[in-house]
């Protein structure tokens, strides 16, 4: 595969995810929201036309983020998914009606200057493998996640959001090791029963409702930017000590430089202050 067009699928992702987030935010606060981790938001959600078309651009930028992970390092691919932080501070900015300031203009040039620099020093190829052992830790994560964000669920005020967007962020990055590490057969259903697809698959389910309970607690841009965040350093910092990324030759300092000013920017955006919604209601 090509380098532009990894490039391409890499912002596809940004824009697909970053858009999505807005959207997804502005159904899940008409949801009825309780004060607990609740399974049967996302059923609600399933009637919102508004979220049912969120995840069809969260499925777009996932698509693209496998198929730019084939080539493209961790570092290079969750750097542009945290970027689309930028994308949903615009996006919000349009549909909450909320002004940008002069520091979030100067975190979006951030972004795209972080992207570039990026793509520029980022070298495709092939990962290691975590092996058996890591494919069980991959799995054991999703029980670790749940219990992260079922116990931050039920913590009073908008301080929920952040522990839910935490978790919301570690199973995304959980999503993208597994993405990374899965081995695509030529025929789809071998992919039935395969730990890691499985992990993949839950990890992505659980990410949904996660950050969906995260956008009723706080602003949306707050709550995409912790996820952004988390789901860029975690998996980064695995491709790099265990999945042999690598940047190109003697632009090691411009990846570095690349990553920092992305993280920057992502959290420069998480000032960002929406409306928040309401308080959950306690159970009847």
């Amino acid at each position: 595969m090509s380098l532009a067009l990894s490039l391409a699928c890499a912002i596809v992702t940004a824009l697909g995810y970053g858009i999505g987030s807005v959207m997804q935010a502005a159904a899940a606060r008409r949801a009825e929201m309780r004060p607990n981790l609740d399974p049967m938001l996302l059923v609600r959600l399933a009637g919102d036309i508004t979220y049912v078309s969120s995840l069809g651009l969260d499925l777009i930028g996932f698509v693209a983020s496998v198929v730019a992970l084939r080539t493209l390092p961790l570092f290079m691919v969750q750097s542009a998914i945290a970027g689309s932080v930028g994308v949903t501070a615009i996006a919000a900015s349009i549909a909450f009606g909320v002004r940008l300031e002069r520091h979030e203009h100067a975190a979006l040039v951030g972004l795209l200057l972080g992207f570039a620099l990026l793509a520029l020093s980022a070298r495709p190829g092939h990962a290691a493998t975590l092996g058996t052992a890591g494919h069980w830790l991959l799995g054991a994560g999703v029980v670790i996640v749940a219990l992260l964000g079922a116990v931050s669920a039920r913590i009073s005020g908008h301080r929920a959001g952040i522990g839910l967007a935490l978790a919301a962020g570690l199973s995304f990055a959980g999503t993208g090791v597994a993405a990374r590490e899965l081995e695509v057969p030529h025929v789809a259903w071998h992919l039935v029963g395969e730990p890691v697809a499985i992990a993949l698959a839950l990890y992505a389910l659980l990410g949904v409702l996660l950050f969906a309970t995260a956008l009723q607690r706080s602003s949306v841009t707050a709550v995409a930017a912790l996820v952004f965040l988390v789901e860029t350093v975690i998996p980064s910092t695995i491709g790099l000590v265990f999945l042999g990324d690598r940047a190109r030759p003697h632009l090691a300092v411009v990846a570095v430089l690349g990553f920092v000013v992305t993280v920057v920017a992502s959290v420069a955006l998480a000032r960002r202050s929406e409306p928040l919604p309401r308080e959950p209601s306690a159970p009847a």
